[in-house]
């Protein structure tokens, strides 16, 4: 009886702790394949402010968008990729390789991440509340929030 009991709270305690980790836990996400068709790729130069304190960091940005909404945002100081942004149609993650740190989630990313708001602008969207958005004839734009700070401003190259 003892080993009855023994066992059967612990296939309830192993399922409980199986099901709330896979509600919790996000795969990291497949490598986004760019040669696959429906791609827009933009590629450019990028100078990005994390706050209003923070030093200016610039670097080579590439932004890639499907019309399925599927996102792929890097931006790197060569040769280190810092930020690399993915979203597909239920799930984003963003990597910050420089420190080692993942974040991701279900769902749309949230809106003070800038690097997904810029794609979702790029895609035809506009921009998140709280957010400005500016764009040139020139490729020339900028992603800014006021109230903190950050920003991000670059251009493309046409090809």
């Amino acid at each position: 009886m003892l080993f009855k009991i023994f066992f059967g709270r612990f296939k309830i305690s192993a399922a409980l702790l199986v099901l709330g980790a896979g509600c919790q836990t996000v795969a990291p996400l497949p490598p986004a394949n760019l040669r696959d068709p429906g791609w827009i790729v933009r590629e450019g130069q990028a100078v990005w402010q994390q706050n209003r304190g923070a030093p200016e960091i610039a670097g080579e940005i590439l932004v890639a968008t499907r019309p399925d909404g599927h996102a792929l945002v890097q931006f790197t100081k060569t040769p280190f990729p810092l930020i690399i942004a993915q979203r597909t149609t239920h799930a984003w993650q963003i990597q910050i390789p420089t420190q080692n740190k993942r974040h991701a989630g279900h769902g749309q990313p949230p809106a003070r991440l800038l690097w997904f708001s810029l794609a979702r602008i790029l895609s035809g969207a506009g921009p998140p509340k709280g957010w400005s958005w500016q764009a040139s004839k020139d490729n020339q734009w900028s992603l800014a929030n006021p109230s903190t700070g950050e920003s991000l401003k670059g251009y493309f190259m046409i090809r």
